[in-house]
């Protein structure tokens, strides 16, 4: 009897790369843009996985949606720029592990790999092309087209592409809008201690927490019950 087909899904920013940098450095543009003050770092990095259109009215409640829009544009914008300045290599370095992860489980024949992210379909792209990563994923769904995280559309939309039962797929991620995503499509969730939720925000709907790449392949084994 041939092995279940499985599917990995992998949040992207603090979890397959670390753009803390870049992100930070657009969020500040994007307020100075439309003269307000930049919230503490702590709360700007916590917002992070969650969709531009929800993060600014979080962060600015009694700021209107015209400024709100004005944020998102300008967000984007800076964030183009810096990552063209650096290079994407730079501007969003991939984690110690990843690339070496990624591949080992793409080799795999019954295992497909998938992307579930707050990042725009722009982004996106120029991230793949820009580490060399195109051809791994087979199912990439990004905020343009889908409700924020954690709303389950995007790992609902990854099982439909690929025909892969929930039980046998898995979310990997750094915040509890990751595990939280997972949870509501019925999906185990792998928590990575690395990105810009700790331990205590991943909480009990994360399956396992683990810290490093090197940890991702056994993790899977423990989910699934048997070796992949």
């Amino acid at each position: 009897m041939s092995a279940p087909l499985r599917l990995v899904i992998f949040d992207v920013d603090g979890t397959l790369v670390d753009s803390q940098g870049d992100i930070l450095a657009a969020m500040a543009v994007a307020f100075e843009a439309v003269g307000l003050p930049l919230p503490p770092r702590a709360d700007l990095l916590a917002m992070v996985g969650l969709s531009l259109e929800v993060i600014f009215p979080a962060l600015v409640p009694e700021a209107d949606a015209a400024t709100h829009r004005r944020m998102v544009d300008g967000y984007k914008d800076a964030y183009v720029m810096l990552r063209a300045q650096g290079g994407v290599a730079k501007s969003s370095p991939l984690y110690p592990g990843a690339r070496e992860t990624l591949e080992a489980l793409h080799a795999i024949p019954e295992v497909l790999l998938g992307v579930a992210t707050g990042k725009s379909r722009r982004g996106l792209d120029k991230l793949i092309d820009g580490h060399g990563l195109d051809g791994l994923f087979v199912t990439q769904h990004c905020a343009d087209f889908h409700p924020s995280k954690p709303h389950p559309s995007m790992i609902l939309a990854a099982l439909s592409d690929t025909g892969v039962a929930a039980a046998d797929a898995v979310v990997v991620g750094d915040t509890s809008f990751d595990m939280e995503m997972a949870a509501s499509a019925g999906v185990a969730g792998i928590g990575v201690s690395w990105g810009y939720h700790d331990r205590a925000r991943l909480g009990a709907q994360a399956r396992l927490v683990i810290d490093g790449f090197d940890a991702l392949h056994p993790a899977l084994d423990q989910v699934w019950g048997q070796r992949v």
